[in-house]
């Protein structure tokens, strides 16, 4: 079967390469939207999250003092949990200088940043503060253990079995199962990470 996943990989390189170019390109004044991208996607398709973001961002969400509740959900799109997501959003402007700070210092390791954006950040566990590093590419190939990427951990025997809950000893387990995975069938975790994505969803999405 790693066979078969080195040749996905090969038709799709190239497109994925780009994607984290993107990434890495992202602006500091972006941060904000990223994070609450990242807020709004768990339990929610990444589609949905996205439109949700674009549509904050029309109307000034981080410049204006506006409830962001109406904006999680129209007849286009529904983010789950959107009275709780709209708290933790709001909470996202009292933390934002802070969090800007440590994400800017390049002395502060992304292994480090990720338990700090889980300790400022409302919503963020390791999932989410990964997904935002790697959506701002500062990741350093820490991992995004969501379902779809466990689903192929597991369908391409990295993993023995798929856990019903991730406490953090058992992220940093698969984490590092993942990281070994990546080195045997030569293909950067990053880039690994999106082909997963791409397998699950046709595209690759952030």
């Amino acid at each position: 079967m790693q066979e078969e996943l080195t040749e996905l990989y090969s038709k799709r390189k190239k497109e994925i390469k780009k994607r984290l170019r993107e990434f890495r390109n992202v602006s500091p004044e972006e941060y904000f939207y990223e994070m609450a991208y990242c807020i709004l996607t768990p339990q929610t398709s990444a589609v949905n999250a996205e439109k949700a973001v674009t549509n904050l961002m029309k109307h000034g969400f981080r410049e204006r003092d506006i409830d962001p509740l109406p904006y999680l959900y129209c007849k286009d799109y529904y983010i789950r949990f959107h009275h709780t997501k709209a708290k933790r959003l709001r909470a996202l402007k009292t933390v934002i200088a802070s969090v800007h700070g440590f994400l800017l210092d390049e002395k502060i390791s992304a292994f480090e940043k990720r338990e700090l954006l889980i300790a400022y950040v409302p919503g963020y566990g390791l999932k989410e503060a990964t997904h935002f590093l790697r959506n701002i590419g500062k990741n350093e190939s820490l991992a995004i253990l969501d379902r779809h990427i466990l689903r192929n951990l597991y369908t391409y025997g990295a993993i023995s079995a798929i856990p019903e809950n991730i406490p953090k000893k058992t992220y940093y387990r698969i984490e590092n199962q993942f990281k070994e995975f990546a080195e045997n069938v030569g293909i950067p975790l990053d880039e690994l990470d999106l082909l997963f994505w791409s397998l699950e969803t046709g595209i690759i999405l952030k």
